[in-house]
């Protein structure tokens, strides 16, 4: 400290009441640090009660010394009762730091109780409700003071809402409110917000409250409000989705979001659920739509095997065929093209003509091939070869081929049906 410095400045008052006592005090400041820094615990201690006692406001490096000499204390407390103690003069020092620096600028009442509630959530994180209210104090101060939420703090204290209900604390209610709390103060999240913002609802979507009745509880309110609110329908369609909704409710939230943000993604989505549902004609309606869309060869063929198998259950055998062939010149080694082919050939085996059943020598011949490519997906290829063997189960039989003068192996052209024109192989049943 320079011996010149003039200590009857008022510049140095906040030290003490006079010359002397603003000297000693600058250089107990100055000792603490060195005590802490040298590990001489015992003698920092001593230096910190005066600056507190004598000067509280001189210097904020007053209390960051202080939290570290406590923290240090605390790490090698020979005692848990030890330990305890050093931890309530740890959050002690917050508080005085808070009485003495509440309105500082950037480092008042939020910093001070933001720190604060991140040493108790270290030292003290099994005691819950306190926990949760230290964390509650510091989101407030900050909102407060900076007229914006915290959103990493608010992603802690979340985070905490949703293990405690998980341990049975509260029921789902506790968490459904801090959602409603919090989830508008995402919305607005960018740059390296957008991770809490994903941690926020990676949270809430996992924790077992945002079960569909919950979800729909608080979307039906919020949506009634705002119907166009595309934030607010997008988080309602993703949270909806991942808890495996069905309700009428969540579709027709599904189907508002993709009329304000149409995409592939969920109009193949919506295709998916209305499949399940039974609903085909709104199934082929979305994957049509999100074939005119995607760019995505790959993507297009999962499509068009969707649109394929969708028209074989509703015995749109020419439209089903129609998909089949775009398979097909997708990717000939797409097994569900020939999947498809088949039945749908087969499905013009339909009398007692020879003409019919020879029908069954291209569908057994094209779900020969389909049997082959779909090694990837055994249940699939097991419900082809079980269709094989029914095809062959109706073939003519020699005698009949016999007075249709058709031998064994002979080449023969297919003249009935959807399979009309392709060439195959005469074979007795």
């Amino acid at each position: 400290m320079a011996q010149d410095v003039n200590f009857d400045d008022p510049r140095y008052a906040q030290w003490g009441a006079n010359a002397e006592q603003r000297k000693a005090n600058m250089l107990n400041s100055q000792f603490l640090k060195e005590a802490v820094d040298n590990r001489n615990y015992e003698l920092a201690s001593g230096y910190l009660n005066i600056l507190i006692k004598e000067c509280p406001s001189a210097s904020m490096n007053i209390y960051t010394n202080g939290a570290k000499l406590y923290k240090n204390m605390i790490n090698r407390a020979a005692t848990p009762e030890l330990r305890e103690a050093y931890i309530d003069s740890l959050l002690w020092i917050y508080d005085v730091r808070l009485e003495n620096y509440a309105s500082h600028a950037k480092y008042g009442k939020a910093y001070i109780l933001d720190r604060k509630a991140r040493e108790f959530y270290q030292y003290r994180g099994s005691q819950r409700d306190e926990l949760r209210a230290m964390f509650d104090a510091a989101i407030v101060a900050g909102e407060e003071q900076y007229g914006k939420t915290d959103l990493e703090l608010a992603v802690i204290y979340f985070s905490n809402v949703v293990e405690d209900f998980t341990n049975g604390l509260f029921d789902s209610d506790v968490v459904l409110a801090a959602y409603e709390r919090f989830s508008p103060k995402f919305d607005a999240a960018e740059g390296d917000e957008v991770e809490y913002k994903e941690q926020f609802e990676s949270l809430f979507g996992n924790s077992g409250a945002a079960s569909c009745e919950n979800l729909e509880i608080i979307f039906s309110k919020k949506l009634a409000a705002a119907p166009e609110d595309e934030a607010l329908l997008s988080r309602a369609v993703t949270l909806m989705a991942r808890a495996n909704c069905s309700s009428d409710f969540f579709f027709d939230v599904t189907e508002k979001y993709y009329a304000i943000k149409p995409s592939s993604e969920t109009a193949l989505f919506l295709a998916q659920g209305f499949q399940q549902r039974g609903e085909y004609d709104k199934a082929l309606k979305y994957l049509e739509e999100s074939l005119s869309v995607e760019a995505d060869p790959a993507e297009k063929e999962k499509l068009y095997v969707r649109v394929g198998m969708i028209n074989l259950t509703e015995k749109n055998f020419s439209a089903a065929m129609d998909a089949a062939r775009e398979i097909k010149n997708l990717n000939p080694e797409n097994g569900y093209a020939y999947f498809i082919l088949g039945q749908c050939y087969a499905a013009s085996a339909n009398c007692g003509e020879l003409k019919c059943q020879a029908v069954n020598w291209a569908a057994y011949d094209t779900m020969s091939q389909a049997v082959s490519l779909l090694a990837d997906e055994p249940e699939i290829q097991k419900a082809a070869q079980q269709m094989m063997n029914r095809y062959r189960a109706n073939f003519p039989t020699q005698e009949e081929c016999f007075f249709a003068e058709l031998a064994a192996g002979q080449r023969y052209v297919i003249s009935h049906g959807l399979a009309n024109g392709v060439s195959t192989t005469v074979r007795f049943r």
